[in-house]
């Protein structure tokens, strides 16, 4: 009887062993995804679709008073919308904030064979504020974001009442950041294929991370290898191309240049890049940051860009 008991509680324990196993990333999922809109709500967002050409965008917008000036927010590649709501919370008392998940990422969803350039991803956003029916806004972006808020002021210069650059792409670099190089070894540390890898990468991207919980990691390292190969077309599609280095001097938008001096993706000699071709540029460098001040230090990097839009107005 007693080895009966024993071998059942020895079965339980690895159908446990195994549900667990299963359900771990699944529910850090959940947490991640439904928490951060519970967060969002809970900040002063609400989310909406807005149709855009050809992708119809799930965004977080709020502070819609009649009368405000609009910022748009635009995240990093393998990001989504989630990664500003800690920043922009503090921007909601004076403006309107969109934050859109870019195309290839977040609710709104990847398409293969879609065009994911940064010059696409900038159309897209112009037609998503043609939706609302806005004209004019402030343009940030953070990375792969920063490089699409560039080609925005580049392309449609009307438009542009400023342009906020966090750590961009879309310039190269004088020294090689830690990407830099592995990327001309054959490897792009956002193609993960294993928990080890995944967490390598996460190293890479932030100098001083926010604590998220394991269950959370977890689920992010399973989504990076789930998503490797719509990460790669998405790569392949705005990576090495379109750089900007000639014609900064064509971005007439007032451009806040804010960058973590220990960016590991982007080494931040970049900064000094952008800061020396722009004809109207406020550069900015935190020391002991690295590739994403506004998550790394929300409410410090936000009262830095507010204080540069401040500037605006004066």
């Amino acid at each position: 009887m007693k080895r009966t008991l024993a071998l059942v509680a020895a079965g339980l324990a690895v159908v446990a062993a195994i549900a667990i196993a299963v359900t771990y990333p699944a529910l850090g999922h959940w947490i991640y995804h439904d928490g951060g809109q519970l967060e969002a709500r809970l900040s002063g967002f609400h989310r909406e679709q807005i149709a855009a050409g050809d992708v119809t965008f799930s965004v977080y917008r709020g502070g819609t008073q009649p009368g405000r000036e609009t910022i748009v927010l635009l995240h990093g590649y393998s990001a989504d919308k989630q990664v500003w709501v800690r920043f922009a919370r503090h921007l909601l008392d004076r403006y309107e904030v969109i934050v859109p998940d870019l195309a290839g990422h977040g609710d709104t969803g990847f398409v293969t064979g879609l065009d994911y350039s940064a010059p696409a991803q900038a159309r897209r956003v112009a037609a998503m504020l043609d939706s609302l029916h806005i004209e004019r806004a402030h343009i940030a972006g953070n990375s792969m974001g920063g490089f699409i808020t560039a080609h925005f002021a580049l392309a449609f210069p009307q438009r542009t009442l400023s342009a906020g650059l966090i750590d961009a792409a879309g310039v190269h670099s004088p020294e090689p950041s830690d990407m830099g190089r592995m990327l001309e070894a054959g490897r792009n540390p956002f193609e993960v294929h294993s928990r080890a890898e995944f967490d390598e990468f996460y190293a890479m991207t932030m100098a001083q991370p926010p604590w998220l919980p394991g269950i959370v990691l977890a689920s992010m390292a399973e989504s990076y290898q789930q998503r490797r190969p719509e990460l790669t077309e998405i790569f392949r599609g705005f990576y090495d191309r379109d750089w900007l280095d000639s014609r900064l001097a064509e971005i007439t938008a007032p451009t806040l240049v804010l960058w973590g001096d220990q960016d590991r993706l982007i080494h931040v000699s970049s900064a000094q890049v952008w800061a020396a071709g722009l004809p109207k540029a406020t550069l900015v460098i935190r020391e002991g940051i690295g590739h994403m001040p506004s998550v790394e230090q929300p409410a410090e990097s936000a009262a830095i860009y507010r204080d540069f839009l401040a500037t605006l107005s004066r």
